[in-house]
């Protein structure tokens, strides 16, 4: 008890204290930043939905092109695999304990729910986040910014709403495709394996274990993992002034925060669907 007492009654180094201090305050910067950014974004969205419309849409199309079909060869081969591990495996072992009647269930709660949307959104964030901080980067270290600005051209309006957008359209339907490629596979896998489960049974067990709600929240949570990345990387690669040598810190920071916000997204659904 004395020791106890002496560890509590010794000071925290200050230096210690300075570190902490420092790393709130660049976390409650971020957040302030970010949120900010968002905001604006969403008031550009709906004050701007009028203008250049014409302009948009092809740029839109291209940002859905860019997130979405040039990964679907990527996101095919991830379903895959995640069928094979986890749907095969956990078929398997249900039928050896005779629980084969909740593999509907554990695949709507493991894949639909959680791993699809997640998994698709860390390929959306790994192949295009990355690229966009670093051009929305470049373009702001070089003067590409200001130059929109001077002609009059909204930077947000012009740089960042099409990709919103297009991440978040992207990141529903790949997860969609995943998730059917997922399911597919894994039953594959479990046939090879000569499980005695039958095609229709596998696939009554997953209708019956779907709800509409699961549907719509499927939309929105992936709708919304596309388009915090989207927002997430655009502040990191427009919000501050930088140089070219900043450009590889920033998408760091990007990756890394996305990745936070994408899991506090998630715990956020979690509740959702434990409230439902």
């Amino acid at each position: 008890m004395r020791g106890l007492e002496m560890f509590l009654e010794t000071p925290i180094p200050r230096t210690y204290l300075n570190f902490v201090g420092r790393l709130l305050l660049r976390l409650l910067e971020t957040v302030q930043g970010l949120g900010a950014f968002a905001l604006i974004t969403l008031g550009v969205v709906f004050t701007h939905s009028q203008v250049a419309p014409r302009l948009m849409r092809p740029i839109i199309r291209e940002q859905i092109f860019r997130a979405g079909v040039r990964l679907v060869p990527v996101v095919g081969f991830m379903g895959a695999a995640l069928g094979l591990v986890i749907i095969g495996q956990t078929v398997s072992l249900l039928t050896s304990v005779g629980a084969q009647n909740y593999t509907g269930m554990v695949m709507v709660t493991v894949v639909v729910r959680e791993l699809g949307p997640m998994v698709a959104a860390l390929l959306v964030l790994a192949r295009v986040g990355t690229a966009i901080v670093i051009e929305l980067g470049t373009a702001r270290a070089q003067g590409e910014v200001e130059a929109l600005e001077a002609l009059g051209i909204d930077p947000i309006h012009y740089l960042v709403v099409p990709r919103v957008f297009g991440l978040a359209v992207a990141s529903f339907a790949l997860t969609v495709y995943l998730i059917i490629v997922a399911i597919v596979s894994g039953y594959v896998f479990a046939f090879v394996q000569d499980v005695p489960l039958k095609p229709g049974d596998y696939f009554a067990q997953l209708a019956q274990a779907l709800r509409w709600q699961d549907f719509a929240l499927l939309a929105v949570k992936t709708m919304c993992f596309g388009s915090t990345i989207a927002v997430v990387c655009c502040y990191q690669g427009l919000a501050q002034r930088m140089r070219i040598e900043d450009v590889s810190a920033a998408t760091i920071r990007a990756v890394m925060h996305s990745l936070v916000v994408c899991v506090l997204l998630d715990a956020v659904f979690i509740v959702i669907y434990i409230l439902m």
